[in-house]
């Protein structure tokens, strides 16, 4: 079984051992339910996201929207409720770049945060679970929030503009991988 600090591949499957804030919790009768009109979200927000490797090219996508745009990532995105973090990843994988491909390995459990400029306050906070992979079937082709989708040979991608820690990641999910 494959550790990475407190987290380990018992994540994949066993939420239990995931960060409070990304479980499921009831929420007591007498308080009040957040709807989408509350000025500010509860954060954090859980996602998912895949490093899917194809030899020595690793699948990414140049985000096509919002405050990310035009940077390039893996592919991934919200857990929507009632979905595992492990089939969350490999949704966002084929929606995002109509590829199948199969989860081998958790790599991390990553913190994103975006502050606002000026007075410092939090805008965005996502805790995103980090899964390594191998590519199944299927020819990245752009879809749902990607501007573009390719395997990008994983000693480029210090060329390209990338997401924060993004060659890290990718370079650490390239070590952990299970081989096929």
């Amino acid at each position: 079984m494959l550790t990475n600090g407190p987290f380990d591949q018992r994540a994949v499957d066993d939420p239990s051992v995931l960060p409070l804030a990304c479980r499921t919790r009831p929420t007591p009768a007498a308080a009040p339910m957040p709807t989408i009109a509350t000025r500010d979200p509860p954060w954090p927000r859980c996602g998912a996201s895949a490093a899917i490797f194809r030899g020595s090219s690793v699948l990414l996508i140049e985000r096509g929207k919002g405050a990310l745009q035009g940077y390039w990532s893996l592919p991934g995105g919200h857990i929507e409720a009632g979905e595992t973090a492990r089939v969350a990843a490999l949704r966002e994988v084929r929606e995002e770049t109509g590829v199948d491909a199969a989860i081998d390995a958790l790599v991390d459990v990553h913190d994103v945060l975006r502050h606002a400029e000026g007075d410092g306050r939090l805008i965005a906070h996502y805790v995103v679970v980090v899964f390594a992979g191998r590519w199944l079937a299927g020819e990245p082709v752009a879809g749902s929030d990607a501007a573009q989708a390719r395997f990008v040979p994983v000693e480029h991608i210090d060329a390209l503009a990338t997401t924060d820690a993004l060659p890290e990641i990718v370079r650490r999910a390239l070590a952990i991988r299970q081989p096929p």
